[in-house]
């Protein structure tokens, strides 16, 4: 299965599994993209915890580790 959850239309999630097809991504609302493009474009070695600025200016949110949970709201957790 995919990932738990939906961004509930607060950002998108593009995921790079390099074994599922775009077909089965894009089925779940997801986009798609190629592994090996994205590893060159966002380097895990280069980007820390939290917001990033990339050098053409895109603003990212890196979090190494997906299951901590990136999926749920403040008002969830009350």
């Amino acid at each position: 299965h995919l990932i738990h959850g939906s961004s509930e239309g607060r950002f998108s999630i593009t995921y790079c599994p390099g074994y599922l097809t775009k077909a089965e991504i894009e089925s779940v609302n997801f986009r798609y993209s190629d592994l090996n493009t994205m590893m060159k474009k966002y380097d895990p070695a280069k980007l820390h915890e939290g917001v990033n600025k990339l050098a053409g200016g895109e603003e990212i949110y890196y979090i190494s580790n997906p299951a901590v949970g990136l999926w749920a709201s403040k008002d969830k957790l009350k």
